[in-house]
């Protein structure tokens, strides 16, 4: 079973993931500010990390890095915005984004998003 850490400081948002990744059989760890996130990297490693960029203490950029200089593969991160201006869009892409959304979006996006890329995953590490 796939682990996915969902990080935002938006219970509903936290809570409308975690239901829909849940239901389709993922383990789902929750953080509620970047710092929280990455501990929770540490402890959790986990296989997709759903990542907000407006944070409390340290934003999503800061988990980013900090999920990037991390040895080893690097875990898929799509990061999730309503900070979508052009500038927030190239940072995430220049910082090492695996994908971007933009808030508001459907749940079913953003499960399609992750099933996809840890299917791929999975058949990848078959061969």
């Amino acid at each position: 079973m796939a682990r996915i850490l969902v990080v935002d400081d938006d219970p509903g948002i936290r809570s409308l993931l975690t239901d829909v990744l849940e239901m389709d059989g993922y383990d789902v760890s929750v953080a509620v500010d970047g710092l929280a996130a990455v501990r929770a990297v540490d402890s959790v490693a986990p296989d997709f990390v759903i990542l907000d960029v407006m944070m409390p203490g340290l934003d999503g950029f800061g988990v980013l890095a900090a999920i990037r200089a991390l040895p080893g593969e690097p875990v898929p991160v799509l990061m999730l915005t309503a900070a979508a201006e052009p500038d927030t869009n190239s940072r995430a892409w220049a910082d090492g984004v695996d994908y971007y959304l933009a808030k508001p979006f459907t749940a079913d996006a953003v499960l399609d998003l992750v099933e996809g890329v840890l299917s791929r995953q999975v058949r990848a590490s078959d061969l």
